[in-house]
């Protein structure tokens, strides 16, 4: 298997290297929508006539090991197969900007690994475990970390490309070391296996250590620190296919963990509440930071940290209704998780597509130095509107169906008297970041798209080519679909959730659909009345003569563009609640209070999570004591060097006489 897997690379690398330039995107196009249509066959094929299995082999390190897709894979490949086509789409506009910066084998790298993360990415959701998981799972790394390193010639991109590589490797590392313990103790190392494991050995030992390795890849708390920086280094359309695609990887293994608890009602509840409370510290923690930023990637990043807490949350729910005996409150949380991971992948991929646009235009990601970009863009400023008002669970779109579900089990939990504490906390948890992402978007659209512009740039910004707001269009028309017809959208997703839980899904679809056929007609009636209120607000426009003038500049003679709310000061009320958890990074002098006059002034902030002080920073200073102590090994001695080859025999010598080699 691994033969012909490696020849279909190898084929893939030498079309991609040897196209002419401008149509290296559309070889890589062409391979990565076979491999998406190859997909989205087999999510119609395993949803209609169940689980398919594409290959059995055996391995020397894991033994027999196979690649099957089931429905919790064929969710995954869905997810997948959309994303790619939209970020190729995407790519082909944005990568052109770059082709007299970089070289054409740079170009054909980009797309080679842009194809290996997509194959990558699906070969992980339809592996079996052990060997050929890892695999896969190293391959995305490698394929990501390339992708990050697109602007190699900066070095905060090589500094965040390496952050990523050294925290994928010890969430890795993790990860071998719970396939290892799999195998020693069943002989298998597939997920299966899992739960024969959770019955013969103490399981929570190895769900912590797999808890650690998949939460380590989506961003979980505290091993989210390389997010935020990686997001911002990678180009826009490689953001957008790890934070709306990649990061679910781990979602996926901690799904497969909780599909093999089986019935054990009182392991479920303990994982449950571990997963609960990791949902809501990783949430809330993500949506503070991000309504602290001033740049448009870092706070779409630690946006992403935050979705992931509200996928946990929906996931924990489940788990301890599950164990409760409440198959309502699972199914809820469940679905409500399940259907939050697509969603997300959705909004958060036209989101980074956005920043994408902007970037393009502005040459910046700061968003003070914006403002008014609606005029200049208003294709990109429309469809991001859009997306921020999924993001932010309002109706009539796809947040706010995955959310809804999410709370109606919470509130089930209080109304039905099971496990109250833990549902009371979660809904206040959720309110909390549904709030905050408010705030967060809100300024996020006002200071880039409203107002007037900070700078040159924006008046001389124009939309972008058509290619790339095709891109965008793709995910919107899914995430409009899901909004407005939840009722047929959530049946697949409890197909999935049924095989995940092992519960029936009959009464709970039973329960949602009055629910989300309401919802259906109030999203169709609110659409309809925004529509007729516009028009009838045009008609009366018509009859009226419209003026235009300055914005009242609350009583200064001479207002200018520098009055305008800035993203600092637009969150500067949630700075108190935020400060201790970040650490401010200021160039210039702000406005004093007793400066009654002032001056002119330059000021810039930025707040980075000081958890990447505690737990980011170490390996670099290990990094550097490494290389000095290597650096005195380099003495230029011939002598010196065979002493040290002899020396290492030695220890060879020594360990293979005790045994350990």
């Amino acid at each position: 298997m691994y033969f012909y897997t490696l020849l279909a690379a190898l084929l893939a690398v030498v079309l991609i290297f040897v196209a002419p330039l401008r149509a290296k995107v559309w070889v890589a196009a062409s391979l990565i929508g076979a491999s998406a249509i190859g997909a989205l066959y087999l999510v119609v094929a395993t949803l209609l006539g169940g689980e398919i299995t594409l290959a059995r082999f055996s391995t020397d390190f894991f033994g027999a090991e196979h690649i099957t897709v089931d429905a919790l894979s064929a969710l995954f490949l869905a997810i997948i197969a959309i994303a790619s086509v939209a970020t190729v789409v995407y790519s082909r506009g944005y990568v052109e900007g770059y082709f007299k910066r970089f070289s054409a084998a740079h170009i054909s790298l980009h797309y080679t690994s842009l194809v290996m993360l997509v194959v990558s990415m699906m070969l992980v959701v339809m592996s079996s475990g052990g060997f050929s998981f890892l695999f896969s799972w190293e391959l995305m790394t490698i394929a990501s970390f390339i992708l990050i390193l697109f602007e190699a010639d900066r070095q905060d991109v090589r500094r965040a490309a390496l952050n990523y590589l050294v925290m994928m490797h010890i969430g890795f590392m993790f990860l071998v070391a719970g396939f290892v313990l799999l195998y020693n103790v069943t002989g298998s190392a597939n997920f299966a296996a899992v739960e024969c494991y959770f019955k013969v050995a103490k399981p929570l030992p190895l769900f912590i250590i797999f808890f650690i390795g998949f939460g380590m890849k989506s961003g979980l708390f505290p091993m989210h620190i390389w997010l935020p920086e990686a997001h911002p280094a990678a180009p826009s359309h490689v953001s957008a296919i790890m934070s709306g695609v990649m990061i679910k990887t781990g979602i996926y293994g901690i799904l497969r963990l909780l599909q093999a608890i089986d019935h054990d009602t009182e392991l479920l509840y303990s994982i449950g509440l571990i997963v609960l409370l990791s949902g809501i510290i990783t949430g809330l923690w993500g949506v503070i930071l991000a309504a602290m930023q001033n740049d448009i990637k870092r706070l779409l990043a630690y946006s992403s940290i935050e979705n992931i807490g509200v996928i946990l949350i929906g996931l924990g729910i489940a788990a301890v209704g599950h164990a409760a005996g409440s198959n309502l409150i699972g199914m809820c949380g469940m679905c409500g998780a399940l259907l939050h991971v697509v969603n997300h992948s959705l909004f958060k991929t036209m989101l980074f597509f956005s920043a994408g646009n902007i970037y393009s235009r502005m040459h910046t990601t700061a968003m003070n130095q914006m403002g008014g970009l609606a005029k200049h863009m208003p294709v990109t400023a429309i469809l991001m509107l859009f997306a921020t008002l999924a993001i932010c669970a309002l109706p009539p779109l796809n947040g706010f169906v995955s959310e809804l579900l999410i709370y109606i089990g919470m509130f089930n939990g209080v109304s039905d008297g099971h496990e109250v504490l833990y549902s009371i906390g979660g809904i206040i948890a959720l309110s909390l970041i549904g709030g905050i992402v408010v705030l967060a978007f809100s300024k996020l659209y006002g200071v880039v798209f409203l107002g007037s512009p900070r700078s040159t740039h924006v008046a001389e910004s124009t939309e972008v080519d058509s290619q790339r707001i095709v891109a965008m269009a793709l995910p919107a028309v899914f995430i409009l679909i899901i909004g407005l017809l939840p009722q047929y959208a959530i049946r697949p997703i409890a197909l999935v959730a049924e095989a995940v839980t092992g519960n029936s899904s009959v009464v709970a679809i039973g329960s949602f659909i009055p629910t989300l056929t309401t919802l259906s007609y109030v999203g169709v009636m609110l659409i309809l009345v925004v529509a007729l209120l516009y028009v009838i607000k045009r008609r009366a426009q018509l009859k009226r003569k419209i003026e235009s003038g300055p914005t009242w500049g609350c009583g200064f003679t001479a207002p200018n563009i520098r009055m305008q709310y800035t993203g600092e000061s637009f969150s500067e009320g949630l700075e108190n609640i935020g400060r201790p958890l970040m650490k401010d990074m200021v160039d210039g002098r702000s406005v004093d209070k007793s400066e009654i006059f002032p001056s002119q002034h330059n000021y810039d902030v930025r707040h980075k999570d000081k958890v990447d002080s505690l737990l980011g920073q170490w390996w670099v200073q290990l990094m550097h004591r490494i290389n000095k102590f290597v650096m005195r090994l380099r003495t230029g001695r011939v002598n010196n060097y065979i002493t040290f080859a002899l020396a290492f025999l030695a220890v060879v010598l020594l360990l293979s006489v005790i045994g350990i080699l």
